[in-house]
């Protein structure tokens, strides 16, 4: 894919404002699978950004300028408790190391792969303490999909493999950290505070590893379109979306971004995945349908202990990509 000229910057974040309510008329399936898509052709931007910076000086740019966007367009108090400051800032940590992960995973598997190894974090946090019969054949579906995806018969890069269940681990405690800093901050507050040192923290590794692209306009325009498909489109879709229907039938949805992900990359990277990896795939897919259609529980699994909730974080959080998981 050629890099050339992209809209203004700014614009593109000013304009992810627009969907922050729903609009009459748009089939909220089709706000959803707008957010999937959005992510990954972020992921698509940052593939051909590896050949001006390393994945490592992509990944810090992008959590810069989200952390950037967020507090410009949030702009979030600064008075918080003083009991949030070490959630924010784990959540911070938890957010960059996440991206920091897949980004190295991204540059070593195919896209559908790396997606589908790193929804197992979420997965987990989805499923961990249950007791129930029904819930440990997701844990099977899960697992036999991996290991169909990683040996299904062509060159798997293992330490792509090892970065992309990293980052599924990030995923885990970035979900188990929002639900934390949801508790003592309002609003888009504690994600935007987040995001802001997630930035202040990458920043000094791009300084370290390519100084140079931050001088370079060309590639400080399109990791900015990262940082908004990727970050700030998904995150005001999926709030719309979410006003809209349950949690659960949102988890639903969501389990087919492995799938748009695969398809994304053999259509705009070229990456081909063999029968059995496509299977291997699916197998997740449905995993993450059951864990996301089980009936809410009335303890949050995450440590909320409130009877009657609207909504069931313990399914909610863990199928969202940027989300308030206790908003």
């Amino acid at each position: 894919m050629a890099i050339g000229p992209v809209p203004d910057a700014c614009a593109r974040a000013r304009a992810t404002l627009r969907f922050a309510e729903p609009r009459v008329g748009v089939p909220t399936s089709l706000l959803v699978i707008v957010a999937m898509v959005s992510v990954h052709l972020g992921a698509v931007i940052a593939k051909h950004l590896f050949s001006i910076g390393s994945p490592t000086t992509v990944a810090c740019v992008r959590l810069v300028l989200a952390g950037v966007f967020a507090m410009l367009l949030w702009r979030p108090s600064l008075r918080v408790e003083r009991t949030a400051l070490v959630p924010i800032a784990a959540l911070g940590v938890a957010m960059a190391a996440m991206n920091l992960c897949f980004y190295a995973a991204l540059h070593r598997i195919p896209l559908g792969m790396a997606v589908t190894i790193d929804l197992l974090g979420p997965l987990a946090i989805a499923l961990i303490g249950s007791r129930r019969w029904r819930d440990a054949l997701w844990v099977a579906f899960g697992g036999g999909g991996v290991l169909l995806l990683v040996d299904g018969g062509g060159p798997v890069s293992w330490s792509g493999v090892l970065f992309a269940a990293v980052a599924g681990a990030g995923w885990g405690a970035y979900i188990a950290c929002s639900a934390v800093v949801g508790r003592h901050t309002a609003g888009n507050d504690g994600l935007a505070l987040a995001m802001g040192f997630s930035g202040l923290l990458a920043l000094p590794l791009v300084v370290a590893d390519d100084a140079a692209v931050l001088v370079n306009p060309e590639f400080i325009a399109w990791a900015a379109a990262v940082a908004v498909l990727s970050s700030l489109v998904p995150n005001a879709i999926e709030l719309a979306a979410l006003r809209r229907i349950p949690s659960a039938v949102f988890g639903v949805m969501m389990s087919l971004d492995p799938v748009v992900a695969a398809g994304i990359g053999l259509i705009l990277l070229g990456e081909n995945l063999r029968v059995t990896q496509w299977l291997g795939i699916s197998l997740v897919a449905v995993a993450c349908v059951g864990a996301a259609w089980s009936p809410p529980q009335s303890v949050d699994r995450i440590g909320s202990t409130r009877q009657g909730e609207t909504r069931d974080r313990r399914t909610e959080a863990p199928l969202r990509h940027i989300t308030e998981t206790a908003s």
